[in-house]
């Protein structure tokens, strides 16, 4: 069983992050999902990241921090260490803040990532599932961040969805790829039952 810290997307905490979250905790999984827009949910990507603007990526990281800090308190059962989780904008706060704890269980990224301090260091297993071609997460960058990654020290997994929209697992979103989103979850559930092996 992992304790995992799940955050939504720039579309803010929409049905399919409720959905997912139900996913893992039926394979035994607890699911926390901060809700780091406060109740604003967004139909489209472009209002959603003019939101994010207006709020700025450091208040979202402040407002993830501060919903993570209770379960890293003592006795708040993370005794293992959290896994972070996050859809797009939401796995790039996930990142960070993986590699801000010492103690992370481990990252799962869908669909997003983040810049990489050169002086990053972890040890942690990642798993990163992502469109082919995304137009959010371009070749180039996708190569130095994979390179940036490993130099710090992480064990790096990724998986390609060729033809697949940038956010494939929302089943309400044009983007949504069926037999996309089916191989992502068994992915990610094999993931996570090695970090409790």
């Amino acid at each position: 069983m992992a304790q995992i810290v799940l955050i939504h997307s720039a579309y803010g905490l929409r049905p399919a992050v409720s959905a997912a979250a139900e996913r893992l905790r039926a394979a035994g999984h607890v699911v926390h999902t901060p809700d780091l827009y406060e109740g604003r949910v967004f139909e489209d990507v472009e209002a959603g990241m003019a939101y994010r603007d207006e709020v700025t990526n450091d208040e979202l990281l402040r407002r993830a921090i501060k919903a993570v800090a209770p379960l890293l308190s003592a006795g708040a059962g993370t005794e293992q260490g959290l896994v972070y989780a996050g859809f797009s904008l939401g796995g790039a706060l996930a990142q960070n803040l993986a590699l801000a704890d010492e103690r992370a269980r481990g990252l799962l990224l869908l669909h997003g990532t983040s810049d990489i301090r050169e002086d990053a260091r972890t040890g942690i297993p990642v798993q990163l599932h992502v469109a082919e071609p995304d137009p959010f997460e371009p070749e180039d960058w996708l190569n130095t961040w994979y390179l940036l990654m490993t130099r710090a020290g992480a064990d790096v997994e990724v998986h390609r969805y060729h033809g697949a929209g940038h956010l494939y697992t929302d089943p309400e979103l044009p983007d949504y790829d069926a037999e996309a989103a089916e191989l992502t979850w068994a992915a990610a559930l094999d993931f996570l039952a090695e970090l409790d092996g």
